[in-house]
């Protein structure tokens, strides 16, 4: 999330202005105060109602998103304003394409009323219009309209990109980034040889920054999911063979299999310390939960451990919580994670604790907690433990678990 000067709430929705959007919207009075028909206090009245009408159009989408059960959030920041969602659900290409119009059409409309009543002319070409007519046409529906062009990172973009996936399934991305640059080049060449608008070529630069960064990001992310990927496999062959080879650069095998390690070598105290250690180090976490290590000896180790438990790191806190759930030890597990929630620990420590308690059979305490991670832990990441947490199995066609769930 980016540094915000200023948080509210909005229709329920959480709503961060950045210090740029503000610059953005003394930007637009500056450049327009010298503009023929508008002046200064004509120019603050566009800037005004660009400022009003961007956020109108980030509540279309987050009204849209939260239609489909998504959590919503609005962040206006510098010449943009965007409304980032998380499903709770696989969202549909329709309600995709749903969520992306809402946007430009709740702008076009309510600006298209704002300025009808303010007195602006039907007929065209459209003359003669007061400051805060034209300021109504252009924040309303001009620049929603603008936000229709079918190129990245525009609402249109994204509209034409599922499009796309209807034909192209896996590559309607790619298929965008090329039509959203070669759009932009060619916009901003005519746009260069015209002289009445060469002082929109900055504006068509946007898709191509936007360009920019949507390769980094997917790049970013593909090398993260990869790594993670390789350092799993890494961990589970090294529990099925004890090769330690195969470790990305900067990752090493978990402690719990180099305490496993020294266990099976008859050094039972060594491998107690190395587990110690482990939870009283304040690093970067540079290892890979044993997911793959045999139960036989996540129960020995878990034994040589002192009682209580002790608490540690939160991601060996949240480890070791997670080997309890698989051994069986829901009591213990429950306590644990608990424990480690109530010091400040991630929230997903409340997921094993629901884990635990939907094992015991107490499925008001189960939901409870369901609804503490829910409140602060990303719906995707939540979703995902959910699913894969066999302990829920019994409590899924319970209606307050779903609720819990979607809240």
């Amino acid at each position: 999330m980016p540094t915000s000067s200023t948080a509210f709430r909005l229709f329920g929705f959480p709503v961060h202005v950045g210090a740029g959007f503000w610059m953005f919207m003394v930007l637009i009075a500056v450049t327009n105060s010298s503009a023929e028909g508008l002046g200064t206090d004509g120019a603050i009245i566009l800037a005004a109602l660009i400022a009003v009408f961007t956020l109108i159009h980030e509540l279309g989408h987050a009204v849209a998103a939260r239609a489909t059960g998504a959590k919503a959030e609005i962040t206006l920041a510098f010449m943009a304003g965007y409304a980032s969602f998380v499903p709770t659900r696989a969202l549909s290409r329709w309600e995709r394409v749903g969520i992306s119009f809402a946007g430009p059409a709740v702008q076009i409309v309510t600006g298209t009323a704002l300025y009808l009543a303010l007195g602006g002319p039907a007929e065209w070409p459209i003359q003669g219009l007061t400051p805060a007519q034209f300021g109504a046409l252009w924040a309303g529906p001009v620049i929603g309209l603008f936000n229709l062009i079918p190129i990245l990172p525009f609402d249109g973009g994204n509209i034409l990109e599922q499009a796309i996936d209807l034909v192209a399934p896996r590559h309607s991305r790619r298929i965008m980034i090329v039509f959203t640059v070669v759009v932009s080049v060619g916009s901003m060449v005519y746009m260069a040889t015209q002289p009445g608008l060469r002082g929109l070529v900055i504006f068509m630069a946007i898709p191509l920054l936007s360009v920019g960064h949507i390769i980094a990001t997917d790049r970013a992310r593909a090398t993260h999911v990869s790594g993670q990927a390789a350092l799993a496999r890494a961990e589970a062959l090294a529990w099925a063979t004890d090769d330690v080879s195969r470790f990305p650069q900067g990752y090493v095998p978990s402690p719990w299999f180099r305490a496993s390690q020294q266990l099976r070598h008859g050094h039972p105290e060594v491998a107690r310390q190395l587990l110690l250690a482990d939870l009283s180090d304040p690093s970067q976490v540079n290892w890979w939960p044993p997911d793959a290590a045999p139960m036989r000896s996540l129960e020995a180790l878990v034994q040589l451990l002192p009682r209580p438990l002790p608490h540690g790191r939160p991601f060996s806190d949240f480890v070791l919580s997670g080997i309890l759930l698989r051994l069986g030890e829901y009591t213990e597990a429950a306590n644990y994670a608990a424990g480690s929630y109530n010091n400040g620990r991630p929230a997903m420590l409340a997921v094993h604790v629901a884990r635990a308690a939907a094992a015991l059979g107490d499925r008001a305490t189960a939901v409870a907690w369901l609804r503490t991670a829910a409140a602060t832990a990303p719906a995707h990441t939540l979703q995902a433990a959910i699913d894969a947490a066999p302990e829920f199995e019994g409590l899924r066609a319970d209606p307050s678990f779903a609720d819990a769930v979607s809240s």
